[in-house]
């Protein structure tokens, strides 16, 4: 007589009843949102480390499917894995818990340097520094998207084209044209990728939860931009960093553009702007909080604390709605073969979007052969495995003491 055989234990711990509530959750966030120094890529590894492997939260089929979830959907790739982490592990109250956790303790940190900057004059050499560590921060990682996204002349045409309209026409709104026609493009030029045939994962969700989701992110999408024509501020800024969150695909250094075309000029100054990008590779935690230093640096409207957390919700808000409306659908959108061009063609866009960024950043960074051989210096070192926070407390040391 056969014995039974055992059932398959299922790779997604969501599956299962949670045997932690939102406060167990935080608990594990926050100790990563302390340390996850190195960027989005680095922070999935952290995640993988940590709730894979040591905490076992999860298999890494089910992990690499949720990464692979976040990587096609707009907004800041690491910080939806874990609110996604999160929201398997506790429902919603455990996604607001994982991101609170995991983000807050850099945001609290950029805005009290943005309170620092707007209350006390900086040294021109620090702030200096901080300019040239990103730009090359941001240069390399224009050259390593380039070879990760743009393999093929075709790819490459289309991110070098993104780059040329971007530079022409740098508004956010232009830029927001320019990834849906690379969109289209993509759909009918480029060849899909192959699919998987691996079905996505299925959280414990009901259709009316994630389809309001859904709904509610196109509706802010609309209508925090009338809002803005009606009122002013704070719907103005409010919209502003909500369209970068619910538009910019590949998070981290890709919402550059998007942020700099929404609050430079008039909002915030070319030099506190990237003097705060580059105090944010200093930071432990998620690169878009950013936005809650340029909320608080804002020179109209609302400013400091108040502006900085509306300005950090703003930009965190669509891509937790895309995390709770889009799983349930992940595995039906990822075999249409027309979506997943698409997306290809939208990664090569961003790769030009970042590029423009780049150029126009470089023009009022670097103001002589000093400066340029420092960025070429900075670009070798962060080739070598010098962390990006490390090039940045350097870059700030050495711009003050040659300043003083």
């Amino acid at each position: 007589m056969c014995s039974p055989v055992p059932a398959r234990r299922p790779p997604f711990a969501a599956h299962e009843p949670a045997r932690d509530g939102p406060l167990a959750v935080a608990r594990a966030f926050l100790r990563l949102g302390f340390t996850s120094f190195g960027g989005p890529v680095a922070h999935l590894g952290y995640f993988r480390q940590e709730f894979v492997q040591r905490r076992r939260w999860l298999t890494d089929e089910a992990y690499a499917d949720v990464v692979a979830l976040c990587q096609v959907l707009p907004g800041p790739a690491s910080s939806q894995v874990g609110m996604a982490l999160g929201l398997m592990r506790a429902g919603l109250p455990g996604l607001l818990a994982a991101w609170a956790a995991f983000t807050l303790p850099s945001a609290l940190l950029m805005m009290t340097l943005a309170q620092g900057l707007a209350h006390a004059s900086a040294p021109a050499g620090l702030l200096q520094g901080l300019r040239l560590a990103a730009v090359a921060v941001v240069a390399l990682a224009v050259w390593g998207m380039t070879r990760q996204l743009c393999p093929d002349l075709p790819r490459r045409a289309l991110g070098l084209a993104a780059a040329m309209a971007a530079l022409a026409a740098p508004a956010a709104e232009a830029q927001l044209a320019i990834l849906a026609a690379a969109a289209l493009l993509g759909m009918v030029l480029l060849p899909p990728p192959p699919w998987s045939g691996h079905d996505g994962p299925l959280l414990p969700l009901g259709r009316v939860a994630s389809t309001t989701a859904l709904v509610l992110w196109g509706v802010l999408l609309v209508s925090l931009p009338a809002l803005a024509l009606r009122w002013g501020s704070p719907w103005d800024m409010a919209g502003a960093f909500y369209r970068a969150g619910a538009l910019v695909f590949g998070g981290g250094h890709v919402v550059l553009p998007l942020l700099h075309a929404a609050v430079v000029p008039g909002q915030v100054s070319e030099e506190v702007f990237m003097a705060g990008y580059g105090a944010a590779q200093a930071v432990p935690g998620p690169l878009f909080t950013f936005a809650a230093f340029l909320g608080a640096a804002t020179q109209s409207g609302p400013s400091g604390w108040l502006a900085g957390g509306l300005a950090l919700l703003a930009i965190f808000l669509p891509g937790a709605l895309l995390v709770i409306g889009a799983l349930p659908v992940w595995s039906r959108m990822r075999r249409w073969p027309p979506a997943r061009a698409a997306l290809v063609a939208l990664n090569s866009a961003v790769v030009g979007l970042l590029a423009a960024a780049l150029v126009q950043a470089s023009i009022h960074a670097v103001r002589g052969w000093a400066d340029a051989g420092a960025v070429a210096l900075g670009c070798l070192a962060l080739a070598a495995g010098l962390p990006p926070w490390l090039l940045v407390l350097a870059a700030a040391g050495l711009g003050w003491a040659a300043g003083a």
